[in-house]
């Protein structure tokens, strides 16, 4: 990737994978390593990392996930098209329980750095929360906070404009269009100062 332009167009939210391409676990330690380096509110970084790319430890995080809620008939990806990887968010309660927009400027760098390494990943907010600490033994000191699924792609993602309808969704040849919105329709213009 060239630019900072061409890489937040290649960063797509990617759910289906070629699962038996590996991501190594030095990979996932320097997204980790990259991700320490974001801003934190008052610098307290407290957010800590789980990660996983084994098929035993894959196979208790993945059924814990819920996979696109605008495909509503679609369970997610099927045996063969998983995510490799993953990297589990937490926040350490004993630092803070205020983790803010930490997680969220974290996960985006992992995700625009997997990408300029040829990965792609969805971040996933919607899961049971309960059932993955159960399955994983974490301690209660540490909320669920996000689940970065990582992996080499295997779909196409094409962004197109918005009109009116933003729920993504799949074309016949199981393409999946993303509409984002125009941005004439982000800009606001506010009376001038009176």
């Amino acid at each position: 990737m060239s630019s900072i332009e061409e890489l937040l167009r290649a960063s797509r939210s990617i759910r289906r994978f070629k699962q038996e391409e590996a991501v190594p676990r030095e990979t996932l330690q320097w997204l980790v390593g990259l991700a320490r380096l974001c801003p934190s509110a008052a610098n307290l970084q407290p957010l800590k990392f789980v990660l996983s790319n084994t098929p035993e430890t894959n196979a208790r995080i993945f059924p814990c996930l819920s996979w696109a809620g605008y495909l509503g008939d679609w369970p997610g990806p099927s045996e063969g098209e998983r995510p490799s990887a993953y990297i589990i968010i937490l926040g350490d309660t004993r630092i803070t329980s205020n983790f803010g927009c930490d997680h969220g400027i974290v996960a985006q760098s992992i995700m625009l750095a997997a990408r300029e390494r040829g990965l792609g990943g969805c971040i996933i907010g919607s899961m049971n929360r309960h059932r993955l600490r159960e399955a994983l033994g974490i301690p209660e000191r540490y909320e669920i906070l996000l689940v970065l699924a990582l992996g080499v792609p295997n779909e196409e993602v094409v962004l197109q404009e918005a009109k009116g309808d933003i729920r993504y969704w799949r074309d016949a040849q199981g393409v999946h269009h993303v509409p984002k919105r125009p941005l004439r329709e982000l800009l606001l213009r506010l009376p001038p100062d009176g």
